[in-house]
């Protein structure tokens, strides 16, 4: 029984079947892209599970995942550990050179990477990885640079999404949803 999962542009399938790096901006696209702040300066940020879980089963699936923003933040380093995401880059203005150091960390090439990122300084990422991803929220001149813009938002199962069409395009999808579907008997 095959399972669809929702899917970019069919014209991006064969790209995203060479990603082995999903890189992600956080604010606005792990998060809803607000700042919490309590009255003794802590802030406070929200993420959503649906988006957690997607991490894990491409990490389980053997996609790297990779956080590059541009705030430091201890509660982006609580969730990275939470996910198991060992590639957390903080405090990050420029993004592409992160990236490529990565890339070049992990073996790979930047035609293996698909970012999603919302602003300026996600748009050199979004524009030279092989599948640049945005969100609905971001600039339209950011949106216009990327190859895809997810359906749901930033903070709101965007990133699910992406991992879910992931999944699909490199054909493990039917084998996760059967698996849960016989609770993973």
């Amino acid at each position: 029984m095959r399972h669809e999962a929702p899917s970019p542009a069919p014209h991006l399938i064969d790209r995203l079947r060479q990603v082995r790096l999903l890189a992600l901006d956080v604010d606005g696209v792990l998060s809803d892209g607000r700042l919490y702040f309590q009255t003794d300066g802590d802030e406070i940020k929200a993420f959503h599970t649906l988006d957690g879980h997607g991490i894990k089963l491409v990490q389980s699936a053997g996609i790297e995942v990779a956080l590059i923003t541009g705030r430091d933040s201890p509660m982006v380093s609580r969730r990275a550990s939470a996910l198991g995401i060992a590639h957390l880059h903080q405090g990050i203005s420029h993004k592409l050179p992160v990236l490529r150091q990565l890339c070049e960390r992990l073996g790979i090439e930047l035609d293996q990477v698909a970012y999603c990122g919302d602003d300026m300084p996600d748009l050199a990422a979004i524009h030279q990885s092989g599948v640049g991803i945005s969100v609905p929220g971001a600039p339209s001149y950011i949106r216009q640079h990327a190859d895809w813009v997810t359906e749901r938002p930033g903070g709101h199962g965007a990133v699910r999404e992406i991992c879910d069409a992931l999944l699909q395009a490199q054909g493990q999808w039917d084998a996760i949803l059967d698996s849960y579907l016989n609770d993973r008997a």
